[in-house]
């Protein structure tokens, strides 16, 4: 028998509680990995926790694509050689008697912007109506202006000096706009050139007015402190702009009473094609009450349609006192803290295309004031501005000139002082090499794209082999070639007496 049989019948089991039983009929359950892990409780921390705040709701944060608009951007790029000219005459005009040599001119050339190694002799004789290169003995050069630049230079000194009074206002309203009423003399060198001020401000203007200013010393370096708020400069130029327009509408329509328009719908300048949203957000900005760049901003909150509606018009106003109505973008982030620009103060310009444009042509960006120019050219003129078209004019007198007659930097300038460009170029064509760098595509453009290997370098900064003959590849009035061949007089290939002719069958004369 199997021993299985052998075995007593078990016994019939007890009865199980039901939550047991079902616990029983259903299969194990696979254990939690860390169910034998001791639990202990938290133990707080050493220190209170500080709960972040939550950013602040900013309305006019809205991004709008930059559009590039050709008219503003060759405003620069016809500038490029006349940036490089000026900055070679503010050197020589540092020197005694404004002459220099040009040994002592290489010692500039970072300055210049120039990394390539240039013969510098090549670069001044580029520009023969700003510049002259004199010989002093056998291996001594020279450069110095030429008397249509010296004039030029010295009438825009005496321009500074008699516009002392413009330059004085234009400094006080800078100062009124601060937070603290004084910036940084340093800060405003940047834009003496932009508003027109003397070359030595500090000694002159600043020491000259007690009544208005005041040199304090800052943390880091003297600064310009406003003595005396006058409530009449307080008016912005977009203010007096908007009391203009509303009386001329007045005057226009024929209102008796001056009423608010129903409908205000944003001018946009012509070309310029935004998006619906974008225009929506535009117009919402506009409908903001204005808030002057006079005013005290100190209560604003960073980030706030205030205060971007404020830093809108502090950048209006001072572009306003600008000689050209643009100035470069930098110049402007130098005044963050006294004016309390964002630290995105690029991005905020071109959010509002309406009022500015930034160009990004040139070694830096520039930024515009939209109103103030009528395609590529400004709407008002000063005097400095013409004054620059006339240098501008000098700049364009060719090494060579063409057919027609030598154009001569007399002849440049014009015999009633108007500016007028040789063989000016349309704006169209100024915009074919936008992918260069300025200052190379010029160096470039003035070596007449040879490399390095093909001068021939000495121990000085100049070349020593300029005895060379010019070249005269670019000049259009070099002889061409005549081909000569050599005929029978009878017309025929076979004979004894040959007859030199020209291509078109007549003669030539025997030497």
């Amino acid at each position: 028998m199997d021993a299985k049989l052998l075995l007593p019948f078990p016994s019939a089991p007890a009865a199980l509680h039901p939550a047991a039983a079902a616990a029983a009929a259903a299969p194990p359950k696979t254990l939690f990995l860390g169910a034998s892990l001791p639990l202990h409780p938290r133990a707080p921390p050493p220190f209170p926790l500080r709960l972040r705040p939550r950013p602040a709701v900013v309305v006019a944060q809205a991004a709008v694509k930059r559009r590039k608009e050709v008219p503003f951007d060759n405003v620069i790029q016809r500038d490029k050689k006349l940036k490089l000219v000026l900055k070679l005459r503010n050197i020589l005009v540092t020197q005694p008697d404004r002459v220099m040599s040009l040994r002592d001119l290489g010692r500039f050339r970072r300055d210049l912007g120039l990394t390539r190694k240039r013969r510098l002799i090549a670069l001044l004789k580029k520009f023969p109506g700003v510049f002259e290169v004199v010989e002093e003995g056998v291996y001594s050069l020279k450069f110095r202006l030429t008397p249509a630049a010296e004039r030029l230079y010295l009438d825009e000194l005496q321009l500074k000096n008699e516009s002392e009074g413009l330059a004085i206002i234009k400094l006080r309203k800078l100062l009124m706009m601060s937070l603290e009423k004084r910036i940084l003399i340093e800060k405003i060198a940047h834009l003496k050139h932009d508003l027109g001020l003397p070359p030595e401000f500090r000694d002159t203007i600043c020491l000259r007015y007690p009544q208005y200013f005041r040199i304090v010393r800052m943390d880091r370096g003297p600064g310009l402190e406003l003595t005396h708020w006058d409530p009449e400069l307080a008016v912005s130029a977009a203010e007096l702009a908007e009391e203009e327009n509303r009386a001329r509408a007045a005057e226009e329509r024929n209102l008796i009473i001056d009423r608010p328009l129903k409908f205000n719908r944003v001018k946009l300048p012509k070309g310029l094609k935004l998006t619906r949203g974008e225009a929506r957000r535009i117009a919402q900005f506009n409908e903001m009450p204005y808030i002057s760049p006079y005013a005290d901003f100190s209560h604003l909150r960073s980030g706030s349609a205030e205060k971007e509606k404020h830093a809108c018009g502090v950048v209006h106003e001072i572009l306003s006192l600008t000689v050209e109505k643009r100035t470069l973008v930098d110049h402007l982030t130098h005044f963050r803290e006294e004016f309390r620009f964002s630290q995105s103060l690029r991005g905020m310009i071109i959010r509002h295309p309406d009022m500015f444009y930034v160009s990004f042509k040139g070694d830096r960006d520039s930024v515009f004031l939209r109103e103030a120019y009528k395609d590529s050219q400004l709407v008002e003129k000063n005097k400095l501005v013409l004054l620059k078209e006339k240098m501008r004019a000098l700049v364009a007198v060719p090494r060579f000139p063409r057919r027609g007659g030598a154009w001569t930097s007399e002849e440049a300038v014009g015999a009633n002082g108007a500016a007028q460009l040789p063989n000016e170029r349309s704006d169209e064509e100024y915009d074919d090499d936008e992918g260069l760098s300025d200052m190379e595509d010029l160096i470039s453009e003035l070596s007449g794209g040879k490399s390095d290997a093909d001068y021939q370098w000495g121990d000085g900064w100049f070349g020593e082999n300029d005895d060379a003959p010019p070249d005269f590849a670019d000049d259009d009035s070099s002889p061409q070639e005549v081909k000569v061949t050599m005929k029978n007089a009878d017309g025929s290939a076979n004979g004894k007496a040959a007859v030199p002719v020209f291509p078109d069958g007549r003669p030539r004369e025997r030497w």
